[in-house]
């Protein structure tokens, strides 16, 4: 249900007391006693389990809002977003818009697999509210936007699932929304598009415009997203600043992954040598280096070794220049701390072929006994679109003197209180 007059000027999006109850039969013959006999002499008869997606949401997202949506799967994230396109009805509850709505929820929804890619086009943008004469005018703009063109006129059921996605996507941002609705749906791209869809997203929110961004990458979330919202088991568990939300949120994740059994790392050293595809870039090569005057037999000290993080890649050098990030984590996945590019405000220099490499100093490690994994990112120039990692690129050991127990020291002094 939708109405442009139901609340505030300022909200795009009202939710109120919304419940979503989905049956659940364990045979097909119950779902046609239900039909049949949904109530007897002997009171109401039910034939199924209810699984509720949702319970109780209430939710205001004023106009031009950016909030990012966490949680596990299956925790109701997608259910939601549903119901606000409207794509499903509430159980219980309504729901409130103000304004056009285009969604990427699920891969190729709304695409007729028989039709063609332009045939598509004009279904899927008719149905989003543009007229023929504007699909017309846009058409050309929307194929050179999704990369397809060589298989525009191919029925979209010979597409891969990057193809689908790009298409989609170029069609939802061409109806120039007043909220978008996101639903993991950019992860299916390759890199190079991946880029350009985020830099879209990004001048859609400079442009004022609702964006309700649904992700598992919670970097992605906190880098586009002021506000965050997580949901847990059809709830909303935290509601706020996104970095708080995030960081919550990965506590809770942290705690889950502490409970279960740690997994087989392979210390083996990822290297690529693929040349980077046009308009995207790629990780050539991962290395740490130890230095030998302050580590011995592989052994890394306390506050007293030195290591170094070798990185290279080779990038499009039509596009601007990437950033690299680096983060340190447990065995159980727990990010302890982080260094990036654009934090620092480094400049990457690179060839003019776009190869380029750059050296991550950490001096006199503070980190306390245990194992830790290195992972190395590289991203985009404003650090938001990952066109890369590697994951587990190194085991660092750490050994100490003393009994002092965490991940790191931190500088610190005691004196007496006279």
């Amino acid at each position: 249900m939708s109405s442009s007059n139901a609340f505030s000027k300022r909200e795009a999006i009202t939710v109120k007391q919304l419940s979503k109850c989905y049956p659940l039969y364990n045979h097909p013959k119950d779902r046609l006693k239900q039909f049949l006999w949904p109530h007897r002499w002997l009171g109401i008869r039910q034939y199924y389990r209810e699984l509720w997606a949702l319970r109780d949401i209430n939710l205001s997202v004023h106009k031009g809002e950016v909030i990012g949506i966490v949680g596990q799967n299956g925790s109701g994230k997608s259910t939601l977003l549903q119901l606000i396109c409207g794509t499903l009805t509430p159980t219980q509850g309504s729901v409130f818009v103000d304004g056009r709505v285009a969604a990427l929820l699920e891969l190729g929804a709304g695409f007729n697999p028989e039709f063609t890619g332009r045939e598509n086009i004009y279904m899927n943008a008719a149905i989003l509210g543009l007229t023929q004469l504007e699909i017309s005018e846009k058409i050309e703009s929307i194929i050179d936007f999704s990369g397809v063109r060589d298989f525009i006129d191919q029925p979209v059921k010979t597409y891969s699932s990057g193809m689908y996605v790009r298409l989609a996507f170029s069609v939802a941002i061409s109806v120039n929304p007043d909220i978008l609705v996101i639903d993991e749906a950019l992860s299916v791209g390759d890199g190079a598009f991946a880029r350009k869809s985020f830099m879209r997203i990004m001048e859609m929110r400079d442009a004022g415009k609702t964006i309700l961004f649904c992700s598992h990458s919670l970097f992605q979330v906190e880098s586009l997203c002021a506000r965050a919202i997580w949901i847990d088991k059809g709830k909303i568990m935290m509601d706020g600043n996104s970095a708080k939300v995030v960081s919550a949120y990965q506590t809770f994740l942290d705690e889950k992954a502490s409970n279960t059994e740690n997994p087989t790392i392979d210390a083996k050293i990822p290297e690529s040598i693929v040349k980077a595809p046009s308009g995207s870039a790629h990780l050539k090569k991962v290395n740490l280096q130890l230095d030998p005057l302050s580590t011995q037999q592989g052994i890394i000290t306390h506050e007293k070794s030195d290591i170094t993080l070798y990185i290279s890649f080779a990038s499009d050098p039509s596009l601007p220049c990437p950033t690299v990030g680096v983060t340190i984590q447990t065995k159980d996945g727990r990010t302890i701390t982080s260094a990036a590019t654009w934090e620092d405000q480094f400049t990457i220099q690179r060839t003019a072929t776009g190869f380029a490499e750059v050296l991550l100093s950490l001096n006199q490690l503070p980190l306390l006994k245990g194992e830790y994994l290195i992972n190395a990112y590289l991203l985009c120039e404003r650090g938001i679109h990952i066109y890369d990692s590697v994951e587990s690129a190194d085991i660092i050991q750490i050994d100490q003197t003393g009994r002092l127990q965490g991940y790191f020291s931190i500088p610190h002094q005691w004196a007496n209180n006279q």
